[in-house]
């Protein structure tokens, strides 16, 4: 069991990984901002350190507390998501293994499997997460290893059963791996539904500030598919290996985010409701895209698996792909970017931005589609200027 597994969310936020300094009682875990450790003597470790692509005692806190959130066995910190998930690809498959996609899925994912992976020799099938039986179909006995889930996915919002599909891919011998990155550890946590590997972009709601890019991967406590009950050791090694480690300044950064990420996450729910009621009174928006709406086709599987629905939200206008383009251009309030997650608000054109890598291919997004993270400002300041923005475009 993982430090602090016992208590709350929140408190395990707050001190999993990061009990004060033994020397000086520091509250806050140091920034070890070194590349090597003095050894006593060859082969004389303190503490297992030897070199920080290895270990860093910043990155062990963090680590340990993403481990304590996630209510896995362990955890490991990147340098950027993709990093993460190139790692889980690499340490758990190999040329000729089959992995089931999501039909919407981050771009960059999409060209890790499509760009890098496929001509590595791995090969994958698109489909629709949100239909269980459409995974099953989609899985070939005795090549697929990996059911690959986002939830809720990016842009659209979609929602997919993690119970249902771990037992799909686990009944085919295949481990589910989540990305976890829009709902967090503290609206979600896949591994207590069977999951057997969570991923995160921890430059997103972990970090919460726009400051830094990092990623994370979390094992489950017993990872249990045949040949795959060493993925742990298998990505550890690989981490380590590969070297896109998170560096101490990064991983401190993502450690302070985590002490906040319950009452940010509040209250970024609290103002995409806000935002999602607001669309939905406007003529000019054809469909809003979140799973706290009851007409959303995964809102009762959500309302299962999620604590609250989180705070990214898209949604489609009226006069098609320029008016949604003119429209992320004319926010003052919202910040025209990529990226999501932090305490700012975010305004984007998925098709010419986040999701132009997909352009032509089945991930491809509506052109019409304004995707929207919602940040902690005020909801009444959001409201407007987004009112605004779709009165002046009419």
């Amino acid at each position: 069991m993982t430090e602090h597994s016992d208590t709350g969310f929140s408190t395990r936020a707050i001190h999993a990984g990061q009990e004060p300094d033994p020397q000086t009682g520091a509250v806050v875990p140091a920034i070890y901002q070194v590349s090597t450790y003095k050894q006593d003597g060859v082969g004389g470790l303190r503490g297992g350190y030897e070199y920080s692509r290895s270990a860093n005692p910043t990155r062990t806190a963090l680590e340990e507390c993403l481990a304590a959130l996630e209510g896995g066995a362990r955890g490991f910190a990147f340098a950027s998501g993709l990093a993460g998930q190139d790692t889980v690809i690499r340490s758990l498959l190999t040329p000729g293994d089959h992995v089931v996609v999501p039909s919407d899925a981050y771009g960059g994912t999409y060209r890790l499997f499509n760009k890098v992976a496929r001509p590595w020799g791995v090969e994958h099938t698109i489909t629709s997460i949100h239909d269980v039986e459409a995974v099953r179909a989609a899985i070939r006995p005795g090549q697929t290893k990996i059911v690959w889930v986002e939830t809720p996915t990016n842009p659209l919002l979609g929602i997919a059963d993690i119970a249902a599909l771990a037992e799909v891919a686990h009944e085919a011998g295949a481990l589910l791996a989540v990305d976890n990155t829009f709902a967090t550890p503290y609206l979600q946590q896949p591994l207590s539904l069977g999951a057997d590997i969570v991923m995160h972009s921890t430059t997103k709601y972990c970090g919460g500030h726009s400051d830094v890019v990092g990623g994370a991967v979390v094992v489950a406590e017993s990872v249990t598919v045949p040949g795959f009950e060493d993925a742990a050791d298998r990505i550890a090694f690989h981490q380590n290996s590969m070297g896109a480690v998170a560096g101490p300044f990064d991983a401190w950064l993502v450690l302070r985010g985590l002490k906040t990420l319950a009452v940010r996450m509040d209250r970024h729910c609290d103002n995409a409701e806000r935002v999602v009621a607001f669309l939905q009174g406007r003529d000019d928006v054809t469909a809003v895209h979140y799973p706290g709406l009851e007409g959303h086709p995964g809102h009762a599987v959500a309302a299962k698996q999620m604590r609250r629905f989180g705070g990214m939200v898209s949604f489609q206008v009226t006069g098609g792909e320029q008016r949604a383009v003119d429209v992320c251009g004319a926010t003052s309030v919202w910040t025209l970017g990529e990226s999501l997650g932090g305490v700012e608000s975010l305004i984007e054109h998925p098709g010419r931005m986040t999701h132009a890598s997909v352009a032509g291919t089945e991930l491809e997004v509506p052109a019409d589609l304004i995707r929207l993270s919602v940040g902690i400002e005020d909801a009444d300041d959001l409201i407007a200027d987004l009112a605004a923005a779709l009165d002046k475009t009419a």
